[in-house]
């Protein structure tokens, strides 16, 4: 059985992206479209990694990180969360950091550094 990921992204080409990169590897993609359901099915749901996308329509990817971190479900404490954003001005990566996520990639999405962060966290189901 492979991994639970979570993948909190507004944009459907990016999401399309990352469910087959992880899907042809065994991993379990989960989708959400904006940070409170993306809050709300790691919260429900059985996660092991999240991806997060900082720019959201309704709460920033900062926000999220901090509700997982401050989340009464104690297993969303030590989820992995890796902030892939188009924000790459100086600053942001700490951001994303102080937030609470564990790693930070800047867009547009480079498929083989993808991969490596995700394996480096969890080793492929396959």
């Amino acid at each position: 059985m492979g991994y639970n990921v979570l993948y909190i992204e507004d944009n459907p080409d990016n999401m399309m992206l990352v469910r087959r990169v992880l899907e042809s590897r065994g991993y379990i993609l989960f989708q959400a479209m904006n940070g409170l359901t993306g809050v709300e099915m790691a919260e429900r749901d059985e996660v092991d990694l999240i991806l997060l996308d900082i720019n959201l329509p309704d709460i920033d990817g900062y926000e999220v990180a901090r509700r997982l971190r401050h989340s009464k479900k104690s297993a969303l404490l030590h989820v992995p969360i890796i902030a892939i954003t188009a924000n790459a001005l100086k600053g942001d990566a700490e951001k994303a950091l102080d937030a609470g996520c564990d790693v930070y990639m800047s867009k547009p999405i480079n498929i083989r550094e993808l991969w490596a962060r995700v394996e480096a966290l969890l080793p492929s189901p396959k």
